[in-house]
């Protein structure tokens, strides 16, 4: 039976060498990601996602101790999926001695190969066992002097997609400042200094999206550059986000009561990103509520 191609990726490695933060990783990568999966499931695993007509092309799977009976049956597994004519890619993380027992200092667990004994007789056991396993990785990551983000970026690297624009979903939210900012805004822009169509009776029910507001609103110069100099800055600084590694931007575009200023300019944002290829959608937070009667400004 043939089989569309999927891109298998197995981590494994020593405890406490980054194997949680490398499948996040992954996962923002659009990676169907399993943690902890006991070995003796990947071959019925990979048949599943086979058989799912292309909705799982990548996935990752993190086998380690926690699985049980770890060692023999991980190799029989991955000797089986070969025979069932599946392609993997294994991915081996490793630390030194030193940075896994601060880690686990730090985080106060128990070592799986020590939970009753010492700590680095656990590493120095688990290091000794995963030795033949090591030796059969596609690469091997030591972590041990890597931050998160740094680890993040040698994942995308190897293996995440081209760099592409449409790997950064950005989300525009408009909001009314008299209401708060957006706590998970990662950029904030306060357009208060523009015309304000509250000001207009006619305009004053309507929203931003309404093409009467935008009409009022960019019709002024100042407005104008605004916007100029804005998506120039987008522009510039959004394929920073992607070559560092971000998935998910978020854009905050703030006025007095997010009915019209804040709105219209997100629209403008919104189409901007859009055209230039980025995953974008738009959000207006506040707009119904001055709609309902609370007044604007």
């Amino acid at each position: 039976m043939d089989r569309k191609p999927m891109r298998l990726l197995v981590i494994t490695g020593l405890s406490g060498a980054g194997k949680t933060q490398a499948l996040q990783s992954l996962e923002d990568q659009g990676y169907f990601c399993i943690d902890n999966l006991p070995p003796t499931f990947i071959v019925k695993f990979v048949e599943l996602c086979a058989q799912s007509q292309g909705k799982v092309s990548k996935a990752a799977i993190v086998c380690d101790l926690r699985g049980g009976e770890f060692f023999t049956s991980l190799t029989e597994a991955l000797r089986d999926l070969e025979g069932e004519g599946f392609h993997y890619e294994m991915l081996f993380l490793e630390a030194s001695d030193e940075t896994l027992v601060r880690r686990y200092k730090e985080s106060r667990r128990r070592h799986p190969m020590s939970p009753q004994g010492r700590l680095l007789e656990g590493i120095y056991e688990e290091r000794k066992q995963l030795e033949e396993l090591r030796g059969q990785a596609h690469n091997i990551i030591d972590t041990s002097n890597m931050l998160s983000q740094q680890l993040r970026r040698k994942i995308i690297e190897l293996y995440g997609e081209e760099q592409g624009l449409g790997q950064l979903a950005v989300s525009v939210i408009s909001f009314g400042f008299k209401y708060g900012v957006p706590l998970d805004a990662d950029l904030v822009i306060d357009v208060r200094f523009l015309p304000n169509p509250f000001y207009v009776e006619d305009l004053r029910p309507l929203t931003g999206e309404h093409l009467l507001v935008q009409k009022y609103i960019f019709d002024n110069p100042v407005a104008q550059e605004f916007m100029k100099r804005y998506l120039n800055l987008l522009e510039y600084i959004l394929p920073y986000y992607v070559k560092e590694g971000k998935s998910h931007l978020v854009i905050g575009i703030g006025c007095t009561g997010g009915q019209h200023r804040s709105v219209a300019i997100a629209e403008r944002v919104g189409s901007f990103l859009k055209e230039q290829h980025f995953t974008a959608s738009v959000k207006h937070r506040d707009a119904s509520r001055n709609r309902k009667g609370e007044k604007s400004q």
